[in-house]
């Protein structure tokens, strides 16, 4: 070997930072004879063994030079025991190579001299330097031939860690990554790499043992096919199709696969490279066309193809509409949580054509909707009959507000999902559309009418008990805060064509808040239910009044542009939605300063549903206004100190993702003369007749405003036109027109302030002396608190460790049980154990982290005991 210069440094480590003092140099081939005067270290003594006898070395290196550090340098092979004068001084001091196996094995603190064969025949690996100090850095000095080779394959596939699961994700990884188009039978460069170093019988030996993986010609293709299928087997809950039984592998390497597996649909850095490559296979293998045989209850735990979830959410819709009359929405709900905390439907990962989890996500709300919206309908089967007009407002307030709102969650979730491609629940949207137009609206309006129509009818009087009238809002909600205390503020929102279902989910929304206090009410819209009176009627006043079109509060004006005037009389003002929300903290606080009363007017929801070319979104609007009051909310609060906030809306809507059709048209042929304003859900005139098609009312009545105006109203759900967009309308006397919010939200202080504090429900593990005995084990847990506005859902990974690595599998689960019964709150857990050695005097853990953030929320300890192993 002619590096004289490695051969120095080796030495000058062995000496002086190992500190040791006599060093036997065996060089049989006399490769430094010569050289050896220039190599020697400061510091040490060299002597020449065929110079100098042994017993004179013996009394120089012991007795005279005691503390002198010695080269003993020999051009011979070691002896043997034997015949070795100097076999006492050998055992206590330290031998020394100078083959280049021999100093890359001192080089890497490699203790068993016997890899030196083993590291001459990687000879190629550590021609580089870089792949030699990366190597460096890995091995222990009781490595084995094997652990040595695994950690080549790591460097040279880039792996993260020496580890087979790690290096085979790189590896796939790496595969996935090289281009937009993916040839299995084209190997990655990484595998490139590994051949290149004669390291793919090691790759296979050690797959060999992990997985049970045996081929005469092995290939990665093939490795991967073998893994999925196995995976598909063990979560199968039945046999798999016999046309790709031949890739399973052996049981007693199942353990590790589905480990495996599940380790790399759970890398966030790697994750995206299984949902492609595992597509590809399905497709290959053609998984899907064996799906149809199988029910849901066999592929629940399956997470292996996206082609499962797609049939899973196929069958879930087919269950929905097959049992609509008898339907199970606490079933349909627990299959949905369960796949939407999965690999392929959880929004915690990143979407992408191979993983489209926001369209799943959204497909199994859609489900959940529907299912809930049929077993509410199931309950009342037999229509809506009421004793009064207060009665039946009061069971919409509580419980009928429900169809309404599932319907729009419905078609919400559907929306969302079809705009992404995903047309999965559109054969259910024409049952709920139907059920909804044509069953609850009909049976709602049927009997809502009953009640307005007589002449002592809610229309007469309009009036509901212990519910506040509109015209009376300023009087009731704001004045009374306003008044009690010269330093009080009101903040007023009024959005427009905000109605009482989606009111429900903002109060949820606001009390999920810290220091948020919000309590939902409703009051008896105007009639009409149109912008101009409804908004009119929510101004400070002592009378509303007609003069021609025009609602004139105390005799002025009260277009958008005039409310800035009539809040002025009350030490108020009048604003828009972005105007104040364009202004940071200290530009709001100047803003609004010296004002008792802010207005500020929002326009979600009647901006889009208004207008035809833009009323099919709706429903995003709906979702939108819910967002940006939450938002507006939280800017009073939080920077403009605001202590008592009112939302409210002008009126409500009616809105069917199907037109009208003809017959939901009213006759009007006679239409009046002098019609002040004739629109789709309401016509305005003076000293109007009863009419056939018609709900007939005055304005004195409804909203309390002076000028003889009277109205008609058609019957219903119908309208007198189409004229314009005829989806979304108002004006009428239906409840979802009338009943208006009002949400009350309290800024909370003080020590009352802690009761807001919003955090997930705590859940703990069932039993002690937990111990796994085999490659299956079993966990139950308990969701201690009901699911409530403060108590939130709480979405957990659940895996057995050691130290920070799993040894499990892990697995997502999400609790969000609001019963009141702890039995109906547990839920198993079942993981599989990795197949490798345990000590049971080992502390593993069972930990139970946040999925979010990672943060670990509760640990038991857990002994592993597998005295053998079994064939899982």
């Amino acid at each position: 070997m002619s590096d004289f210069k490695q051969v120095h440094s080796a030495l000058h480590r062995v000496f002086h930072e190992e500190g040791q003092r006599i060093v036997f140099w065996n060089d049989p081939d006399r490769e430094f004879l010569d050289a050896l005067p220039t190599i020697v270290v400061d510091g040490v003594t060299p002597v020449r063994l065929d110079q100098v006898g042994a017993l004179e070395v013996k009394i120089r290196v012991e007795r005279e030079e005691p503390t002198t550090k010695f080269l003993l340098y020999s051009p011979a092979q070691e002896p043997d025991y034997e015949d070795d004068w100097l076999l006492d001084i050998r055992l206590y001091s330290r031998s020394f190579r100078a083959d280049r196996a021999s100093i890359l094995l001192q080089d890497l603190g490699l203790t068993n001299q016997h890899l030196r064969s083993h590291i001459a025949d990687r000879r190629k690996f550590f021609d580089a330097k870089d792949r030699s100090q990366k190597i460096k850095g890995l091995v222990a000095p009781d490595d084995t031939a094997a652990d040595i080779d695994r950690k080549m394959i790591a460097v040279v596939t880039k792996a993260d860690q020496p580890e087979l699961f790690n290096i085979l994700r790189t590896v796939f990884h790496a595969w996935a990554e090289a281009g937009v188009e993916v040839d299995l039978d084209d190997p990655p460069a990484a595998w490139g790499n590994v051949e290149k170093f004669d390291l793919d019988g090691p790759f296979w030996q050690m797959v060999r043992t992990a997985f049970g993986y045996s081929d005469e010609h092995p290939s990665l293709k093939k490795l991967l096919f073998a893994l999925l299928v196995t995976d598909y087997a063990h979560q199968l809950n039945g046999d798999i199709p016999q046309a790709v039984r031949g890739f399973a592998l052996p049981r007693a390497g199942a353990s590790n696969v589905v480990v495996c597996l599940a380790q790399w649909r759970d890398s966030s850095s790697k994750g995206a490279s299984y949902d492609k490559l595992s597509d590809l296979a399905a497709a290959i293998l053609k998984i899907e066309d064996h799906l149809p045989d199988l029910e849901i209850d066999q592929l629940a735990s399956v997470m292996t193809f996206l082609a499962v979830e797609k049939r899973i959410a196929s069958s879930l819709r087919e269950r929905v509409q097959t049992t609509a009359e008898t339907i199970n929405a606490d079933d349909i709900r627990a299959i949905a949580a369960r796949r939407q905390v999965g690999h392929w439907a959880s929004l915690d990962g990143p979407e992408s054509p191979d993983a489209p989890r926001k369209a799943l996500h959204d497909v199994y709300d859609a489900l959940v909707a529907a299912s809930d919206f049929y077993a509410l309908r199931n309950i009342h089967k037999a229509g809506f009959d009421y004793a009064d007009a207060t009665a039946m407002y009061r069971a919409y307030e509580t419980e009928l507000y429900q169809f309404d709102q599932l319907y729009r969650r419905f078609c919400e979730a559907a929306d969302s999902a079809e705009a992404r491609g995903w047309n999965i629940v559109k054969p259910l949207r024409k049952e709920i559309e139907a059920h909804y137009g044509n069953w609850y609206l009909t049976s709602l309006s049927l009997a809502w009418g009953k009640l307005l129509e007589p002449k002592d009818g809610l229309l007469a009087k309009w009036q509901i008990e212990d519910v506040p009238n509109q015209y009376r809002f300023y009087d009731r909600h704001v004045r009374p805060w306003v008044e009690e205390a010269d330093s009080r503020r009101a903040f007023v929102i009024v959005s427009d064509a905000f109605r009482f279902e989606a009111a429900h989910e903002l109060t949820a929304e606001l009390n999920g808040k810290y220091r948020f206090g919000a309590v939902l009410s409703s009051q008896l819209g105007v009639l009409p239910s149109y912008t101009a009176l409804g908004m009119a009627s929510l101004l400070p006043h002592k009378s509303l009044e007609y003069k021609e079109a025009d609602v004139l509060v105390d005799g002025h004006a009260s277009a958008a542009g005039d409310r800035d005037g009539i809040l002025k009389i009350v030490g108020g003002m009048a604003c828009k939605y972005d105007e104040l929300m364009a202004k940071k903290k200290e530009e709001g606080r100047e803003f609004i300063k010296d004002k008792r009363v802010v207005y500020v007017y929002h326009d979600a929801v009647d901006a889009i549903g208004d207008d035809s070319k833009t009323e099919g979104h709706t429903f995003e609007a709906v979702r939108k206004a819910i967002n940006e009051l939450t938002a507006l909310v939280g800017y009073i609060v939080n920077s403009l100190n605001g202590h008592h906030i009112l939302v409210t809306a002008d009126h409500g809507f009616l809105f069917t993702e199907t037109g009208p059709v003809e017959t939901d048209k009213s006759k009007l042929s006679d239409k009046p003369d002098n019609a002040v304003i004739a629109k789709k859900r309401y016509l305005l005139a003076r000293h109007l007749p009863d009419h056939d098609a018609a709900w007939h009312g005055k304005t004195s009545v409804t909203a309390k405003a002076d000028g003889d105006m009277d109205f008609w109203i058609p019957k219903g759900t119908n309208l007198f036109h189409f004229v314009g967009g005829a989806r979304f309308v108002h004006g009428g006397a239906m409840p979802q027109e009338i009943v208006v919010p009002v949400v009350t939200v309290k800024h909370v202080r003080g020590k009352s302030a802690q009761e807001t504090k919003t955090k997930p429900v705590t859940v703990q593990v069932l039993g002690t002396n937990h111990r796994i005995t085999s490659a299956y084990c079993r966990f139950q847990l308990i969701q201690m608190e009901a699911v409530s506005e403060r108590l939130k859902t709480a979405t957990l990974r659940v895996a057995v460790y050691e130290g920070q690595e799993p040894v499990t599998d892990i697995q997502t689960v999400k609790f969000d049980s609001a019963s009141g019964n702890l039995d109906e709150r547990k839920k198993w857990v079942n993981l599989v154990l990795k197949d490798r050695d345990y000590n049971k005097k080992t502390p593993y853990r069972l930990v139970l982290k946040d999925a979010e953030t990672g943060i670990e929320q509760q640990s038991v300890e857990v002994v592993i005991d597998r005295a053998f192993t079994d064939d899982f």
